[in-house]
């Protein structure tokens, strides 16, 4: 599995890179290895505000539906459209072109309680 160090995660398996005052999410090759192939992710919070925990989406696969939750609290400013012909992009690329959303934190200091990658490693081996 893959896991890349520049990242943030949690406990419910997704992954935030923040970049300027924007961050990344999506969910992690370990999440998108145990749903198994997923056929639609939808996501209906751009442009609203979401809290830090709270769902703001869900990816949909052949045998389940899971709920996405932000790691942190801000404003969804862009879903990765891509997703809605090519959802499979979740699993074959989870880190690049299988992004889910792009979210404008409004505090940064929700980082802090995120697990950096050797404390996720630890975390999904239990």
């Amino acid at each position: 599995m893959n896991f890349p160090s520049e990242l943030k995660y949690t406990q419910e398996h997704e992954w935030i890179k923040v970049e300027g005052d924007v961050a990344i999410v999506g969910i992690t090759d370990f999440a998108q290895g145990e749903l198994g192939d997923i056929v639609f992710v939808e996501v209906e919070s751009v442009g609203k505000a979401v809290a830090k925990d709270a769902v703001f989406g869900s990816v949909e696969a052949v045998k389940t539906v899971s709920d996405l939750f932000s790691p942190v609290a801000g404003e969804v400013v862009e879903f990765n459209t891509t997703l809605n012909n090519s959802p499979e992009l979740v699993n074959s690329d989870p880190y690049g072109a299988g992004w889910i959303i792009k979210i404008k934190p409004s505090d940064l200091g929700d980082l802090d309680s995120l697990m950096d990658v050797a404390t996720y490693q630890a975390f999904v081996a239990h």
